[in-house]
């Protein structure tokens, strides 16, 4: 397996990653394919933040973060992470973890945030954002938010995300 970024020829692999990682029963593509897109088409991606896994010439995973803010403070927002059906439990999405990660604190960014499962994400060092004093957008978000502070984070930020526009659109 191979780690890269995103290409522009590679929009409608990542488009079919996404829309097969989180297939729903009802037929209807995932709201994660389309928001893929709409941050790509709002110029919110990282660029260097937007890894693909490639497997013989097949890309089988994408991770992505897109700017956001906590009380003007810069930080990103991971999501999706994704890796076809057939690819999972594999490593990938551990490995385009790992790679997102040091994307961003070689960027500076003093964090990364994301609204997912706690078993999963404090594997790579996630913890809940609301004891630290960054919040939600969502109240309701606050038992699944949580933040991964980076070499660039200070103290004295906090206050509540802000994730690009795509997300508003879901």
């Amino acid at each position: 397996m191979f780690l890269r970024r995103e290409r522009p020829n590679d929009r409608a692999a990542i488009y079919a990653i996404h829309a097969a990682a989180f297939a729903r029963g009802d037929g209807r593509v995932a709201p994660e394919a389309h928001l893929v897109d709409g941050l790509r088409d709002d110029g919110d991606i990282v660029p260097a933040c937007s890894i693909v896994a490639e497997n013989i010439n097949e890309l089988v995973g994408h991770v992505v973060c897109s700017r956001a803010t906590v009380d003007g403070y810069p930080l990103l927002g991971l999501g999706p992470l994704g890796v076809l059906p057939s690819q999972q439990r594999r490593g990938v999405g551990d490995a385009l973890m790992h790679a997102v990660l040091a994307a961003a604190d070689a960027l500076d960014v003093p964090a990364v945030v994301v609204l997912g499962d706690l078993g999963y994400y404090r594997r790579f060092g996630f913890e809940l954002a609301k004891p630290i004093g960054v919040h939600s957008p969502q109240p309701e978000w606050a038992k699944h938010f949580q933040i991964r502070r980076l070499t660039a984070w200070a103290p004295t930020m906090g206050g509540t995300v802000r994730y690009a526009t795509a997300f508003d659109r879901l």
